[in-house]
Parts: C-alpha cells; sequence; structure tokens
C-alpha cells in the first residue's frame, strides 16, 4: 500500500477493511461507531466479533465468533480484549496491519504470536465513546507512513492521538491516560462526600461536583491553558480556592498522585507476562 492510495482510503473511507476482535465490547463498539461517523470505514468493510451474544448494533457490518475469519476478511485487525483473554487468541495476521488496544502486551509478543511486523500498541481511553479519548500509539519497525495515516485517522476519529517512542512511555500513559475518567471521578467522590458530611443534600452536593467538572474540562478544551499556569493563577488570586490549594499540597496531594501513578505503571509491566 503506497502513501497516496493509503491517504485517499482515508479520506474517502471506502475501500479499507478493518476488522475488530472484541467489537462486541465497549471499548471495541465505541471504536467502530467513531470510525463509522467518521468515514473511516464504510459499514460493509467493518468486520466485528463476539463472543456469546451478537449485539444489536451495526447491522451493515460482519459479525462473526471466527476470529480468524475476522482476520482474513481484514486488512487491519484491531484487537479490543482483555490481556488475559489474549492469551487464549490464537489468531494469525501474515503480515497485515495489527492495532492492539490492550494494556502491557509489547509488541515483540503481538508481532510473534500474530505473525506480523506491523503491530502497533494503542492505548485508547473511557472518552473515546464520547470522541474525546486521548491514545497514545506506539509503532513497531515494519509500520510505514502509509499505516500511520491509517493509524493517525483510525484515532483521530476517538478523539487526539500521539505517536510515541517507547514501551515505557506507553507503559506509563497506561496508568496515566488510559485510567479515563478515573481520577477526576475519584476527586469529585472525595469533594461530594465532604459536601454530604457537612450538611448538603446529596443530590445538590452531585449536581455541584459534576458540574464543576463538566465546566472545568470545557474550559481546559476551549482555552488549552497549562494545568501549571491555572493553578499558579488561583495561587495569585490569594482566596479561598489558594488555601485550598495550600492545604492539599501540604497533606500530600501530589506525592500520593505520583505513588499512584507509580503502582499504575508498575502494574502495566506486568499485565503481559503470561505471554
Amino acid at each position: 500500500m503506497d502513501t497516496n492510495r493509503s491517504e485517499s482510503r482515508v479520506e474517502q473511507g471506502k475501500d479499507l477493511r478493518i476488522g475488530i476482535i472484541g467489537g462486541a465490547g465497549w471499548l471495541g463498539g465505541a471504536m467502530a461507531a467513531a470510525m463509522l461517523d467518521a468515514g473511516v470505514v464504510a459499514p460493509e468493510n467493518l468486520t466485528l466479533s463476539y463472543r456469546t451474544m451478537r449485539p444489536d448494533r451495526f447491522s451493515r457490518a460482519f459479525w462473526t465468533k471466527d476470529n480468524q475469519a475476522l482476520a482474513d476478511r481484514s486488512d487491519i485487525i484491531i484487537l479490543s480484549i482483555r490481556p488475559v483473554d489474549w492469551q487464549d487468541l490464537t489468531m494469525t495476521a501474515e503480515g497485515k496491519l495489527v492495532i492492539s488496544v490492550m494494556a502491557g502486551i509489547r509488541l515483540a509478543a503481538l508481532g510473534n504470536r500474530h505473525r506480523t511486523h506491523r503491530a502497533v500498541r494503542a492505548l485508547p481511553n473511557a472518552a473515546a465513546e464520547a470522541r474525546k479519548s486521548y491514545t497514545p500509539w506506539l509503532a513497531a519497525d515494519g509500520i510505514d507512513d502509509a499505516d500511520r495515516a491509517v493509524i493517525r485517522a483510525i484515532f483521530d476519529a476517538c478523539g487526539v492521538q500521539d505517536e510515541v517512542q517507547s514501551e515505557a512511555e506507553i507503559d506509563y500513559l497506561t496508568g496515566l491516560t488510559g485510567s479515563g475518567p478515573a481520577f477526576p471521578a475519584l476527586l469529585a467522590d472525595a469533594m461530594m462526600a465532604d459536601a454530604i458530611s457537612r450538611g448538603l443534600d446529596p443530590r445538590v452536593a452531585r449536581r455541584a461536583v459534576n458540574m464543576l467538572l463538566v465546566g472545568a474540562g470545557r474550559m481546559l478544551e476551549q482555552r488549552n491553558d497549562c494545568p501549571t499556569e491555572t493553578v499558579k493563577t488561583f495561587l495569585d488570586y490569594r482566596g479561598t480556592t489558594a488555601a485550598a490549594i495550600e492545604t492539599m499540597t501540604s497533606a500530600g496531594f501530589r506525592a500520593a498522585v505520583a505513588q499512584g501513578l507509580a503502582a499504575a505503571y508498575e502494574k502495566s509491566l506486568h499485565l503481559g507476562d503470561a505471554s
């Protein structure tokens, strides 16, 4: 596939044949919907696999329980299953582009298992459903510019993507951005619990905290400010928020975040050990 033809395919969304192993799952389904909406793939060129019950969606796509049949009729194969389930996957790609969205499975293991030198590790997060995922991805040496154009189109459809340069980077980002809404939700849960403990109606506390995060997210998206500058702005104002930030920091907020991310990174290093 030459670069010009690849770019044409990305623009027209007519020729790419994409298969998603795990297409019945939440992430696989979110990626499928995003690619269809963006015109990256035509419905009749999309193949999705499922384990037990075929979902009632993507009616024009081809559904199958046979992962090898999916691979045989696809140019690009996306692996959207749990790392533990990958251990029993025997599908061979025979040189095709294989994109894994599984945490922890190394490029070498992907290439060896599926017989391809065109392997990619990527990690979208839960926001793919809203087309707001941040997706880092790492390419094997066999990936060329034509493949890169297709990979970018797939993950741009889901939000924003960056190519990274090492397994260590994507392992770290597994814990950082792969968390999706989990870390903001953890902060929100703590804030909501404090509000309720001080006598606020739980419904009011929930609405207040949820809208705080929604509003903050929209502002970050529109202004694209550096978080460090935002914190500094509130500290310089010397108001109630500054008092809260200083107290949280003194209580070890930054250290707790660093320790949590370190734990996630260590976990990511061992998810693919059995491979």
